[in-house]
């Protein structure tokens, strides 16, 4: 855990859980503590990493974390639960997630014939959306590992991707191939949004808009320039390399992640019932969501409206 501390005037203490070890994908908060962004918004803000091992919405629900960096579909089946958890802010305004293919496949439509290696988590979001929208089996679907070797192995097979991720492994390992983002395919959640209780709005509602705020500028420097954030990155997770950090960097502006979708007209970390009632609509249909679930209780538009915070 690192935290940005100052002594000089008393701040706010803010705990933000990130959902993976350090990484591009959260190089605004990373660069929002690593430039002083959060103490001018007086806020002390400490960054905790997630991973795989880690409950997000069990530790913000302890009050263990005060915002936790979390997914619309996790969201909403936590509310259906009826368990007390809202999105303040959606900085990714696309989904990172997609398909890695090898260079033979030019389209989602010409994946009959794949193998397909989908994690645990991934059957339970994007592949009923994928196998629905272009009518492909269960039967095609064998466990990924998070290791890219049987993909580089085997030219029948294809598998889930970040953007930012495993598609430098296949770059970097000279594989020839093909990479599908979700978002630009259809697939309607937002990517990594910032999630908190009801009671912390409540409480300390000025604190949390300064920190979407605050984050949100951390966002544009970060894309600017990454240098002080990705210092940060690299002391917090000492296995990081430069390469896969600049690339991450790339492609999320390349398809951009933080400032497409409305965030383009209305600024970073925008939400609209719109968006939200296509992934709810979505998961209904995929029998993932009871359609009795009254899921405008998972977000709160308040927070995020107006800031209009531009990328520059």
């Amino acid at each position: 855990m690192i935290s940005g501390h100052a002594f000089s005037q008393p701040l706010q203490t803010l705990n933000l859980l990130t959902s993976w070890n350090p990484q591009a994908e959260q190089g605004g908060y990373y660069q929002a503590l690593a430039t002083g962004i959060y103490k001018r918004y007086g806020l002390d803000v400490h960054i905790q990493s997630g991973g795989p091992q880690i409950n997000g919405m069990q530790l913000l629900l302890a009050q263990r974390a005060d915002v936790i960096i979390g997914y619309d579909l996790q969201l909403l089946s936590a509310v259906q639960r009826g368990l007390p958890v809202q999105a303040i802010a959606a900085p990714f305004q696309l989904d990172p997630q997609g398909l890695l293919t090898h260079d033979d496949v030019t389209g989602l439509d010409q994946l009959k014939n794949k193998t397909l290696l989908v994690s645990s988590s991934g059957q339970t979001t994007w592949w009923p959306w994928l196998k629905n929208k272009y009518q492909l089996s269960d039967n095609q679907v064998r466990p990924y590992t998070f290791n890219i070797q049987p993909f580089i192995a085997d030219k029948n097979l294809a598998q889930q991707a970040y953007v930012s991720s495993e598609v430098y492994e296949a770059k970097k390992a000279g594989v020839p191939y093909h990479f599908f983002l979700f978002a630009e395919q259809g697939y309607p959640p937002y990517g990594g949004i910032l999630i908190t209780r009801p009671d912390e709005i409540a409480k300390r509602r000025a604190a949390l808009q300064q920190f979407i705020k605050a984050s949100m500028e951390g966002w544009v420097s970060y894309l600017k320039d990454p240098t002080a954030g990705n210092a940060l990155i690299k002391k917090e997770n000492p296995q990081m390399s430069d390469g896969l950090l600049q690339w991450g960097v790339t492609q999320i502006k390349q398809h951009h992640l933080i400032d497409g979708g409305d965030a383009a007209t209305q600024g970073l970390g925008i939400m609209t019932d719109q968006r939200w009632q296509k992934t709810r609509d979505f998961m209904v249909s995929s029998h993932l969501l009871d359609p009795a679930t009254d899921w405008k209780k998972a977000y709160t538009t308040e927070l995020v409206s107006g800031l209009q915070i531009k990328a520059q």
